[in-house]
């Protein structure tokens, strides 16, 4: 080979080195690339959404969901699945942590088994409550009578049913994973998701080429698709965020996880699924905040009050909680709800009804969760998002509540009001988060 023959192979694999470079220091980017612009089924863009919940509604969310009317959350978490015998791994029953399956240590499997013991520690709830709270939550009994629910309530009166507070078992990532994790997630969309006949069965959640099918579905389905997919990556989101990155002398530490962000949402990655599904936790939250601004009517009547037996505390949390209507209530390109269910009555009332059981169907799936904390997380976001559509759905029985006597035609119980804010705080967070990523992502080039 002749000196020039070398320099030019030399050349090239040179500038083949700068653009290998290059183009991947432009990967990271892609994301952010590719999560803008305008979303489908509504005339809001993305943009306009993350300046609105940065400066308007994260503080205030997040300070609400510190009051003690929103940090404490009734919840039966051992009510058992109603779909298959629970064989998850490492299902947590109990508040405390539970003992690993003998047949792990029996074999000998130290991977297999260091991974329950973590999941069951990380899993289990903190069940941690002051007397005072406990006498207070008697009181709290008083009040909730509904009807027409989009979930499957628990009753609050059983006694398996159990405050729980929210702050001291934030949502992270808990180890909770395999075939059972899976198996909710694929109950989930393949059972319930409204899909096009065409889509034939195992239906992966995460699966690439949905697109295709996915223009034939009218706006109703589709957007039943993406509510769940959107509360999926939120989820997710949340996960990536709270990661445990490495746990010395018992003492865990959290932060967020590039690689599993990139994992989950980066589009080479996920065959460009994980910007549609970053798109369409926007698309949530515009549903949700949509359901804040059309429910702020109930809650500015005088005879609704946020009890908690501290009456300068509930005044407080009241005012607060009617700022974040009003502000829910200027943003200028809400979803309009009013173009679903808006063909023959008939059909619309038909279509109506299977878009609540089949919603109602994904909140008994969460009593399948083997995870105590995704578990109460799962069956939190759910209720928070079918009190949003049960709200949406009642327009004209809450433009008739009376201004100093009990409704009727609409009413909320305070698990549906606690659920319905900490939701929305959820997705508010799940944004700002997103927004990090971005950052933590061109950093990392």
């Amino acid at each position: 080979m002749s000196q020039g023959v070398r320099r030019a192979g030399a050349g090239q694999g040179a500038a083949a080195a700068v653009h290998l470079l290059v183009t991947l220091s432009f990967l990271p980017s892609v994301v952010e690339a590719q999560v803008t612009g305008v979303l489908d089924d509504c005339l809001c863009d993305i943009d306009s959404i993350d300046n609105f919940n940065t400066y308007k509604i994260f503080p205030k969310i997040k300070k609400l969901q510190e009051r003690d009317y929103f940090r404490y959350y009734k919840v039966n978490l051992k009510r058992p699945c109603p779909f298959w015998a629970e064989d998850g791994h490492c299902s947590i029953k109990d508040c405390h942590v539970e003992p690993c399956p003998e047949y792990l240590k029996m074999a000998n499997n130290t991977k297999e088994l260091e991974d329950c013991e973590q999941a069951n520690k990380l899993g289990a709830i903190n069940s941690t409550l002051s007397n005072q709270s406990k006498e207070a939550f008697i009181d709290w009994a008083r009040y909730d009578d509904s009807r027409d629910h989009f979930c499957e309530l628990d009753d609050e009166r059983s006694p398996a049913a159990q405050y729980v507070d929210l702050l001291l078992n934030p949502e992270r990532y808990t180890g909770y994973k395999g075939t059972s994790a899976w198996r909710v997630w694929n109950s989930i969309y393949e059972e319930n998701c409204f899909k096009p006949r065409s889509v034939y069965r195992p239906l992966n959640p995460l699966a690439p080429s949905r697109g295709r099918f996915f223009l034939c579905l009218c706006l109703e389905k589709r957007v039943f698709y993406k509510l769940i997919s959107g509360l999926h990556a939120s989820i997710n989101l949340h996960l990536c965020t709270n990661y445990l990155l490495e746990e010395t002398w018992g003492k865990p530490s959290w932060g967020p996880n590039i690689k599993e962000f990139k994992r989950r949402f980066d589009p080479v990655e996920t065959k460009g699924e994980g910007p549609r599904r970053l798109k369409n936790l926007y698309f949530l939250y515009l549903i949700e905040l949509r359901a804040l601004s059309k429910v702020a009517p109930y809650f500015e009547r005088s005879i609704v009050d946020l009890y908690t037996g501290n009456a300068e505390e509930d005044a407080d949390t009241k005012t607060l909680l009617l700022n974040i209507f009003q502000d829910t209530k200027s943003f200028p390109m809400h979803f309009d709800e009013k173009s679903m269910f808006a063909g023959d009555k008939k059909g619309a009332k038909s279509l109506k009804e299977e878009f609540r059981l089949h919603f109602k169907n994904i909140s008994r799936i969460m009593d399948c969760v083997g995870c105590d904390k995704c578990r109460l997380w799962g069956k939190l976001q759910t209720q928070g998002l079918g009190t949003a559509l049960k709200i949406l759905f009642s327009e004209k029985e809450i433009q008739k509540l009376p201004e100093n006597s009990p409704s009727k035609g609409f009413q909320l119980t305070r698990q549906e009001i606690v659920a319905l804010l900490n939701a929305f705080g959820r997705l508010s967070t799940s944004i700002r988060d997103l927004q990090n990523f971005k950052i933590l992502l061109q950093h990392s080039r």
